[in-house]
């Protein structure tokens, strides 16, 4: 009966202690992982708000970047307080019969630390990106005076000092973060979907079609990809757009390969039989049964292929091939760098560190998915 009389205490006293600090309950439960990234992410967002208040009212009626920064930092401070808070209402209910194979892997990715830390440093990272409007002290192609701001090192008016140009390295090192993590996010985004839809139609159908796709797969293998990406920017203006679609369209032949293995495992299991006994039709069996069944080996693949693409734009922006100046990415910033090595370091140590963390942890996190899909490993 005591047991009985102090649980909705305790229930009570984790929902405040939510309210007041989101993931303090979880950390106190020992969850490091998700406790820390709300702690974090609700920090962040409320000191970013104390900070950076006058701010905010020009940017909401900017440019859509900038009202893209005020929405999500309301949805930050929002999502922090609403999960940490449903969080410990839920585990206060009785706990279900039932769990599933996501909720073991959940289980199993959460007791990997280096993998939780990678994952929290991914979402930081993109936080900060869609925050930069509103953190970086100045416009990235703002040029101080030549005279006497030109490659001034590190300082209270420039914590990561100023490039040949007097542009502030931090500023541009923040906006870099935008381009760079975005054409990572949206060309693998393309090349997996492109890869999930030909692998699953080509081990599904198998026959004449699967020859078909993959004698193509082979032949996109086949070209030389840095070639092939340095002939097709040569031969357009390079932009944003075009790397991103350039990037997504030829990196997609090891997902299907992956995905056609998968699916001509699961085409013989008794629930597909099953469907097709049923009179299913064969997209409504590849999008509704056969993909979701295939996605634990593709979820892997995209996070180590987002490291993989931001460090090939990388070398694209420091070959002269990516994103043009003045817009700054990681790559350009090492390569404007590059001639200012012994007397200002740091216009190519920062970016190059970035680009070592950012991957780094996209690989880690990566290892911990395949560690925590796979349930031989999970076991």
């Amino acid at each position: 009966m005591s047991e009985l009389a102090r649980a909705p205490k305790r229930a009570k006293g984790g929902r405040l202690l939510s309210a007041l600090l989101p993931g303090l309950p979880q950390l106190l439960a020992g969850r490091w992982g998700t406790g820390w990234m709300a702690l974090i992410v609700w920090a962040g967002s409320l000191w970013i708000v104390t900070t950076r208040f006058g701010r905010m009212g020009s940017l909401a009626a900017g440019a859509w970047d900038e009202r893209l920064a005020v929405a999500t930092l309301v949805a930050g401070l929002a999502a922090a307080w609403v999960w940490s808070w449903r969080d410990v209402r839920r585990r206060d209910q009785p706990e279900q019969i039932g769990v599933s194979q996501w909720d073991l892997a959940v289980r199993a990715f959460s007791k990997n630390r280096t993998a939780v830390a990678g994952l929290i440093v991914i979402v930081v990272l993109y936080l900060i990106a869609l925050l930069t409007p509103l953190i970086a002290p100045y416009d990235p192609t703002f040029q101080g005076d030549l005279l006497t701001e030109r490659l001034v090192g590190l300082s209270a008016a420039h914590p990561l000092g100023t490039d040949h140009f007097a542009r502030d390295v931090l500023s541009r090192l923040l906006y870099g973060a935008r381009i760079s993590l975005a054409i990572g996010f949206i060309a693998v985004g393309i090349s997996v979907t492109i890869g999930t839809l030909l692998g699953a139609i080509a081990g599904y159908l198998g026959g004449i079609v699967d020859g078909l796709i993959m004698r193509f797969v082979d032949m996109v293998i086949s070209f030389p990809r840095l070639v092939l990406l340095i002939t097709v920017i040569a031969l357009f203006e390079p932009s944003i757009f075009i790397i991103t679609a350039v990037l997504g369209l030829t990196l997609w032949p090891g997902t299907a390969r992956l995905v056609r293995a998968e699916v001509l495992s699961l085409r013989e299991r008794e629930f597909v039989q099953a469907a097709k006994a049923l009179g299913y039709s064969k997209r409504r069996i590849i999008l509704r049964h056969l993909i979701p069944n295939a996605l634990a080996p593709v979820i892997v693949a995209a996070t180590l292929g987002i490291g993989n693409t931001i460090v090939l734009e990388a070398g694209l922006s420091f070959l002269g091939l990516g994103v043009q100046p003045p817009t700054p990415s990681w790559g350009t910033m090492v390569s404007d760098g590059r001639d200012y090595l012994l007397g200002a370091w740091w216009l190519s140590t920062f970016p190059g560190f970035a680009i070592v963390f950012t991957v780094l942890s996209f690989n880690l996190v990566g290892d911990g998915l395949r560690d925590a899909l796979d349930p031989r490993l999970r076991t």
